[in-house]
């Protein structure tokens, strides 16, 4: 993970992201929807992830200090849930968290297929308790034949959103670096015949920024936005590992290369009022050492700040997006 930022860093980094801007303002929006102005709808969520040491209540009562509406909450293997005791503390869970004025709109869970033996316990419990939409698993390329191994990632993906279905829960796929459909396109011919109203995409724009060129994100945001069921914002920064190597290294929203803004003009044009997760997966200097797990080990009050200061930028986004302001 990074390290802070020195100045002229971060004025190379902000440099580099009001050049992206420059050349993503005419961001695609899906052609058969219309932009109407006014308030953002949807759920601002903070995911619950960086700070497994909170219990329902406190992760409650932290996010909503921070400005977030909801939580995009783990049920999944370390997560603020554990998928086999679902049906016994997603409802605790929840009722903890919507006592402190918070909403839990989405779960984050590692679902791949219907037969899995949390899989249908995760969607009753979420049907019962009125949560509508599911991120699931992901899928590995063995890269021992691709069309295969997509086909079959398909056929079960497929399955969960009928039972999905079932339950009236919405699977949002999420793309992620390493994984099938980090670039979107590949998920694309997995999630089109799907039906619509329970299988669509959950895009993560710094994900995507970090695994495509300019013109590619500016296609995927084009496919995504007509199926998009949730959306994900994280910043990135380059970093040089060794010779000609370098790596996407995350980092605090606005610092870093993703366009951000641009994002969220088309997320506003499409009309899109979804939940929008904070994914606060970068190491605070002097507090963790690591990327990703070692957050974990962090002081909660130094995670909740830096949190707090990435949902006040991204609302900042969303009024200046949505309303104009």
């Amino acid at each position: 993970m990074s390290k802070h930022l020195s100045r002229r860093e971060f004025l190379q980094a902000s440099s580099a992201t009001a050049i992206a801007g420059a050349a993503l303002s005419s961001f695609p929006t899906a052609a058969a929807q219309t932009q109407t102005r006014g308030p953002f709808r949807g759920t601002l969520c903070l995911f619950s992830k960086p700070v497994p040491q909170l219990n329902w209540s406190e992760l409650g009562k932290a996010a909503k200090q921070a400005g977030f509406d909801g939580i995009d909450l783990t049920v999944r293997r370390e997560g603020h849930v554990l998928p086999e005791r679902a049906a016994t503390d997603l409802p605790k869970a929840v009722a903890a968290i919507r006592a402190e004025g918070l909403e839990v709109p989405m779960i984050t869970t590692e679902l791949k297929t219907a037969d899995d033996p949390t899989a249908e316990p995760i969607l009753r419990t979420a049907s019962q308790l009125s949560i509508p939409f599911l991120k699931p698993g992901y899928f590995h390329y063995k890269f021992v034949n691709v069309v295969n191994e997509l086909n079959e990632a398909g056929r079960k993906l497929s399955g969960l959103v009928e039972l999905a279905g079932k339950y009236g829960i919405q699977v949002g796929y999420h793309n992620h670096t390493e994984y099938i459909g980090a670039v979107v396109w590949d998920m694309a011919r997995v999630i089109e015949p799907l039906d619509p109203r329970w299988g669509g995409y959950y895009l993560d724009v710094g994900n995507l920024s970090a695994s495509c060129g300019l013109t590619e994100s500016k296609v995927a945001i084009n496919l995504v936005l007509p199926r998009l069921k949730m959306a994900a914002v994280k910043d990135f920064r380059w970093k040089q590992v060794g010779p000609r190597q370098w790596h996407p290294i995350t980092c605090p929203v606005g610092q870093g290369f993703t366009p951000i803004r641009e994002f969220m003009q088309a997320l506003a044009q499409a009309n899109f009022h979804g939940p929008i997760s904070l994914q606060q997966e970068f190491i605070i200097p002097g507090v963790a050492a690591d990327q990703g797990i070692a957050i974990s080990r962090a002081t909660v009050p130094q995670v909740m700040e830096s949190a707090k200061e990435g949902a006040a930028y991204l609302r900042s986004l969303l009024r200046e997006a949505y309303e104009g302001a």
